[in-house]
């Protein structure tokens, strides 16, 4: 799907504070697929094939992960122009070079938003969402309403964020998928040429990764 007003990069295989907004909310069910993980989860435990250590560990390891850690990358590559290159160009290994390990093998990518493009993250089918950097999705990240609302009105949605984009910038929406796990470098803000690389990680946060906010100076 491409349009001025919404780009989509699809092929599916299978971050702003948003207190003010409560059109976007998960109420819903356990779904299909979540109902399936628990039941094959289980059931490798039980054939023994997976230790319910293992499983432990693997919950512990994406227990350890938050957007400190994508804040890092973007901090990285707003005062560092290589940096910046090499995380568009290929996300893993950028990610690897400040000690962040891709542990689930999926394809990270790193998309710029600029003055003319702005860029927003969804998964239209469940919730796959770059835990690696961000640790894990927001309720209303995995709704349904988000989920089909971000590539049919991305414009409106921001907008119930707080994020209002300019009717010339573009919008872009990236849809992840199995393989595939998208993260919005975004804007840095005007006035933060003598910020510490502290100062800058501080501005990043979850949702302007996920591309639902923007990087705003505080008072």
């Amino acid at each position: 799907m491409e349009n001025k007003e919404n780009t989509t990069n699809d092929g599916h295989a299978h971050g702003h504070d948003h207190g003010a907004h409560a059109e976007i909310s998960h109420v819903e069910k356990p779904g299909y697929y979540e109902i399936l993980e628990i039941s094959i989860r289980e059931l490798m435990i039980e054939k023994k094939l997976i230790g319910p250590d293992e499983v432990r560990r693997q919950i512990e390891v994406l227990d350890s992960r938050s957007p400190a850690l994508g804040a890092k990358l973007v901090a990285r590559a707003w005062t560092d122009p290589e940096f910046k290159k090499r995380l568009l160009e290929n996300g893993n290994a950028a990610a690897e070079e400040l000690g962040i390990t891709i542990y689930d093998d999926t394809a990270f990518t790193v998309m710029e938003n600029t003055d003319s493009v702005h860029h927003i993250i969804v998964c239209t089918l469940c919730s796959c969402y770059p835990r690696a950097v961000l640790g894990l999705p927001p309720d209303w990240y995995k709704s349904k309403e988000y989920r089909s609302r971000a590539v049919r009105e991305p414009r409106a949605v921001l907008m119930e964020f707080g994020t209002n984009i300019p009717l010339e910038t573009e919008i872009h929406v990236n849809d992840s998928t199995a393989n595939q796990r998208y993260m919005v470098l975004p804007l840095r803000p005007a006035g933060t040429d003598g910020f510490s690389m502290e100062q800058l990680e501080k501005l990043v946060t979850r949702d302007t990764m996920i591309g639902v906010s923007i990087p705003r100076l505080t008072d």
